[in-house]
């Protein structure tokens, strides 16, 4: 028979990048006493990864839990960015309600439609939590229609469109659940929380079942497997059976050595856990995402939705420029192996797979920022090695058509720059779907656009839109060819020996172009140097000093004046490099490079490829 545990609450927190959703956690964690009172405490605590602290994203969703009046509140923390949905889509099977995060200045914003459609489709209960009221250009009650209309287009139910709305200020630790309320702390929010969240049921005198939703890991202990008892119980020692939905012939015998709650930001360790709990559950060298737990004289997996399918790919391949193995402790292609492979241990959305070559890997992500995130990290970990130019993955109908992925973007821009960011896309093959104006003065412009034709383009629209321009985008399925895009216009400047940049060979340089690298830098044959002004590719000579006779002196290079040397962001030069090129990365150093360093075979190949 079904039970209620009324001492739980299980919810996750949806919301757009940068809406404030971690920043949220933080303060629910201080006010219900996790930290004592003079503890310091980082900002942002949930985000554990330097790069999600860097740039301001949760890329894994995080598990932490909370005290409020003898209920056990577990909360996790979601990324909001559409190239990390993998992870937003297997956590909400977890929960029983979704707390969704907006900015009162910005309002909903694409990743909150995409978040909140999976979150409706479960049937969740979502509790509306208006957050950055100090704003001095928050416009609450706008943004609460703006809300009740996605709400609208995304079919909710009678019930879901008659959800709560809390105002919040999560900098200011505050909540409240009229504007006009005196405001003080969170305690409207947790109330809120226990009131309209529905306590997790369960049988707890079925057969255990427990879904895998999220796999930690760690170095000393392996794979951990996250989940929540959906039915029965489960303790140390207990003999289960792991099964899973979309592999009817997966039936393992395992033994539970060790069983984890979570207290504030630790795992705990506990004997067992009844109905509703989320546990973390060790010592099962190949737990995966989607299997259930399940006692073995009735093992039946839980259904679970397929994880979302990759949609770019890129070769990540083993050094072999002049300047390998000088900088990176990790170079060999076994090293690059052992990396991959070990990623798929926590990121479901990847996939990594061997090619003839056996210093090549094909890996494949959900967007630019999945595998660009993945490149940081590597590059951190002290790994060496070089990738190609993103390309889609392309599927084929019954009939053998040949089928793209298509996103859907939504551009914010100020109304000057519109036309360019129209011409722009439109040449990329992209359909305008939708124009409109948005907050502050904004045309909010909506396309549906190939996902190749994205593939390069942020750099540029950050320079076409001054840096004001705001691009967001989300998956929308397969559509047939759009045909062909021509990329890049411009042609590369290639170094055409090795050695270090001068002076004087770089102000010769510079008149053909925009150059990457400044005085002083190592170059070789064969590495990009900087973009040619026109299309096609040219060689220079920027090691080449001016011969010295008794007239001229070589104090004289100090007098020429050399423009400062555009540096390349990994973001930025993954954008830049074309099908020819790859992107040298090292712990130290981005190089770009032409895939076939020496200019007589480059010449061949490009000929026989006419």
């Amino acid at each position: 028979m079904k039970t209620k545990r009324e001492d739980i609450r299980n919810i996750a927190i949806i919301a757009h990048v940068d809406h404030g959703k971690t920043t949220l956690v933080d303060e629910l964690l201080k006010q219900s006493g996790v930290f004592r009172a003079n503890q310091e405490v980082q900002e942002r605590v949930m985000d554990s990864n330097d790069i999600e602290r860097e740039r301001g994203i949760t890329i894994l969703s995080k598990n932490t839990a909370v005290y409020y009046k003898d209920v056990k509140i577990n909360i996790i923390d979601t990324p909001g960015h559409a190239d990390f949905g993998g992870e937003v889509e297997r956590v909400l099977k977890m929960v029983n309600g979704v707390i969704l995060v907006v900015d009162a200045f910005e309002g909903a914003m694409p990743q909150t439609k995409f978040v909140l459609r999976k979150a409706l489709e479960l049937k969740l209960p979502v509790i509306v939590c208006i957050n950055k009221i100090d704003r001095p250009e928050a416009r609450p009650d706008e943004v609460i229609d703006e809300v009740l209309e996605l709400f609208m287009d995304l079919d909710a139910t009678d019930e879901q469109l008659d959800c709560p709305f809390v105002y919040a200020s999560a900098k200011d630790g505050i909540a409240v659940l009229d504007l006009t309320d005196d405001e003080k702390n969170m305690e409207p929010l947790f109330e809120t929380i226990i009131n309209y969240i529905p306590a997790p049921e369960g049988d707890p005198d079925a057969s255990t079942q427990v879904l895998i939703s999220t796999i930690d890991y760690n170095e000393y202990v392996g794979r951990i497997g996250i989940g929540k008892v959906d039915n029965g119980s489960i303790s140390v020692g207990q003999e289960m059976v792991l099964v899973n939905h979309h592999n009817p012939d997966k039936q393992e015998k395992v033994k539970i050595s060790k069983l984890y709650e979570f207290e504030g930001l630790k795992k705990v360790e506990v004997q067992k856990a009844e109905i509703g709990s989320i546990v973390a559950i060790s010592g099962i060298s190949d737990i995966s995402i989607g299997d259930t737990l399940c006692s073995p004289e009735d093992p039946k997996p839980i259904p679970f939705q397929k994880i979302s399918e990759p949609t770019i790919a890129m070769q990540f391949i083993v050094n072999d420029s002049p300047f390998a193995g000088q900088d990176g402790k990790f170079i060999t292609s076994r090293h690059l192996r052992d990396r991959l492979f070990r990623e798929l241990n926590t990121d479901v959305s990847l996939r990594v797979e061997e090619t003839e070559n056996a210093d090549c890997f094909k890996v494949s992500g959900r967007g630019e920022l999945h595998l660009s995130v993945l490149i940081e990290n590597m590059r951190r970990e002290g790994y060496e090695f070089a990738v190609s130019k993103a390309e889609v993955l392309y599927k084929e109908d019954e009939k053998g058509h040949l089928l793209e992925p298509i996103e859907l973007a939504y551009i914010d821009v100020p109304e000057e720059f519109t036309g360019t960011v129209i011409d722009k896309l439109s040449q990329r093959k992209g359909e305008l779907q939708n124009m409109g104006t948005s907050n502050g003065g904004y045309t909010r412009l909506e396309f549906l656009i190939p996902a190749r034709g994205l593939i390069g383009y942020r750099g540029e629209f950050l320079t076409d839109t001054r840096g004001t321009g705001i691009l967001n985008t989300s998956f929308n399925g397969y559509a047939p060819y759009k045909g062909d895009i021509q990329y890049r216009k411009q042609g590369s400047l290639i170094a055409f020996e090795t050695g270090e940049a001068v002076t004087y060979g770089l102000f010769n340089a510079q008149e053909r172009g925009t150059l990457f690298i400044g005085p002083g830098e190592k170059v070789y044959s064969g590495m990009v140097i900087g973009q040619n002004g026109k299309t096609d590719d040219i060689e220079l000579n920027v090691c080449k000093t001016k011969h010295l006779t008794n007239t001229r002196s070589s104090s004289a290079d100090e007098a020429l004046r050399l423009t400062t040397p555009r540096i390349l962001s990994l973001e930025e030069a993954l954008d830049f490099i074309d099908t020819d090129e790859l992107l040298e990365v090292t712990p130290n150093h981005l190089r770009i490079r032409k895939k076939i360093l020496d200019a007589r075979l480059r010449k061949r190949a490009a000929m026989s490829g006419k």
